[in-house]
């Protein structure tokens, strides 16, 4: 007994001897589709305009938050906020599990954690040194 398959195009649904599995690139993948002739002619004008798209366009790379980053606080210097929690809950005190943590429970860490504290400034040893190049050329330089 004799079978007939009877292709129907996929976007359309019309059958007919023209409709056949066509296969097309896109974006790295092969896709395949039931087409007529007149489907897979809309089909290549419509990837060579994505191509011509693509061509003409830029990759956006979605932003990647560093967890480091979201960790640090630039009031400590050796710590991080996971570190302040930890001491904070330890002490009774109420902290979230996550977000930004409250002024007063960083005081109170640097507080216990004087090697936490971050440096004021940098100016002093800029002026100690030029204090001691100072001093240096007086004593190189003879008395007039």
């Amino acid at each position: 007994m004799a079978q007939k398959v009877i292709l129907v195009d996929d976007l359309d649904h019309s059958e007919g001897d023209d409709v056949a599995r066509r296969e097309f690139p896109l974006l790295n993948r092969t896709f395949a589709i039931d087409l007529s002739d007149a489907n897979q002619k809309r089909l290549s004008e419509a990837l060579a305009f994505i191509e011509e798209v693509l061509q003409n366009a830029r990759e956006v790379k979605q932003a990647s938050r560093s967890k480091k980053a979201a960790d640090t606080s630039p009031r400590l210097r050796g710590y991080t906020l996971t570190d302040v929690r930890e001491w904070a809950r330890e002490q009774g005190l109420d902290v979230p599990a996550r977000g930004k943590m409250a002024d007063e429970v960083i005081e109170q860490f640097i507080a216990a954690h004087p090697d936490a504290a971050a440096e004021e400034s940098t100016s002093e040893p800029a002026e100690a040194e030029s204090e001691e190049t100072t001093a240096a050329h007086a004593e190189a330089t003879p008395a007039a």
